[in-house]
């Protein structure tokens, strides 16, 4: 009896799959997990590693043979597949001094962190914007953008895109343009930085409604407000003094899927643990410390940072960040992606 009855269930299951149906009973728990678990790990790429791999591809690669001179934050759990977390994209691109990086346009939104250099200057749309270290430049999503370095200094800096969630999506599309017109004249057409000013608003006015539209926050400007914060605000125990990168008119993220940020770490500062549904790309900027994460497992991990280090930090791993100096970090997120479709989580622990 019991030999007849596990043969017509191994027949029910032959017939499932013959038809590309599953018995979702078997498979429900698996479906929804209690808490999530991210696959990527946390990892850091060191200032003294990437930047010599960066200045020997300026002298092997051209930026005409490139397209963009970019090298790749690959996340170790995801070899091959272009990814620094699950949903985010990073790289460090750079232009010498007189090269162009030729227009085109793509489906994902990306954001552009100058690390080094002064002068370069980011057309999008036509807008042209002055690239200087600390500054936040936007390339919303399918618009035409290139890149002009007519300064004496090489330019590098920090790309992070959406480009894992747009090919989940199955709606990635690039175009790449023949001809590369001249819009760098001497002068820009920053309308955009004009009218909005630096933008950063305190954390707990976010409004996650979703932002439109081009813009560059200064870091000269970005800075001078999280200063204002510090002096006049009480210290997160958990970010320091953090400010986001905010829509000027929405108040909500920089754009629909990334979110983007700066937070200054006093002296000796000794941050509360959280966990975030967000993943964390970060920037040192100025000052050392080291954030200290725990694995689902139990197990702990630090990673000391310093100025030109970049780290990750996937969803929802704890962490916490110590200072051993005054600091500051920029970091991008994949919290607006989030937020805009219900799903973001965070826990204070």
């Amino acid at each position: 009896m019991v030999n007849a009855a596990n043969s017509k269930v191994t027949q029910f299951d032959q017939a499932l799959t013959d038809q590309h149906l599953v018995a979702m009973w078997r498979v429900l728990r698996g479906m929804l997990p209690p808490e999530p678990k991210p696959s990527a790990q946390p990892y850091k790429w060191s200032h003294s590693g990437w930047h010599p791999a960066l200045l020997t591809a300026g002298e092997l690669v051209t930026a005409e043979q490139a397209e963009r001179r970019v090298l790749l934050l690959e996340n170790p759990a995801f070899a091959g597949e272009m990814r620094i977390a699950a949903t985010l994209h990073a790289g460090l691109q750079m232009l010498l001094p007189g090269e162009s990086a030729q227009p085109h346009r793509h489906s994902q939104a990306a954001l552009r962190f100058v690390l080094e250099g002064d002068g370069a200057v980011t057309s999008i749309n036509g807008e042209a914007q002055i690239m200087r270290r600390g500054d936040l430049v936007l390339t919303p999503a399918f618009s035409w953008h290139e890149h002009h370095n007519p300064s004496p200094q090489p330019m590098v800096w920090l790309d992070g895109l959406d480009l894992p969630m747009a090919r989940l999506l199955g709606c990635t599309f690039a175009q790449f343009s023949p001809s590369h017109p001249d819009p760098f004249n001497g002068s820009t057409t920053a309308t955009a930085t004009a009218a909005f000013g630096a933008a950063l608003m305190p954390e707990q006015s976010v409004d996650h409604a979703k932002p439109v539209g081009a813009l560059s926050y200064p870091y000269t400007a970005a800075l001078a407000a999280l200063e204002k914060l510090a002096s006049s605000s009480p210290m997160d125990p958990i970010h320091g003094f953090r400010l986001h990168y905010a829509h000027p008119i929405t108040r909500g993220h920089i754009m629909p899927t990334l979110a983007a940020y700066l937070q200054k770490l006093p002296a000796d500062f000794r941050g509360h643990r959280y966990q975030s549904t967000e993943s964390f790309v970060y920037c040192a900027l100025e000052g050392s410390g080291v954030t200290r994460v725990t694995h689902a497992d139990g197990s702990d991990q630090s990673i000391a940072w310093q100025p030109g280090d970049l780290f990750v930090i996937p969803g929802w791993l704890a962490h916490h960040h110590e200072s051993r100096r005054e600091s500051v970090l920029f970091a991008f997120s994949d919290a607006a992606s989030q937020q805009n479709l219900g799903l973001w989580r965070e826990r204070k622990i």
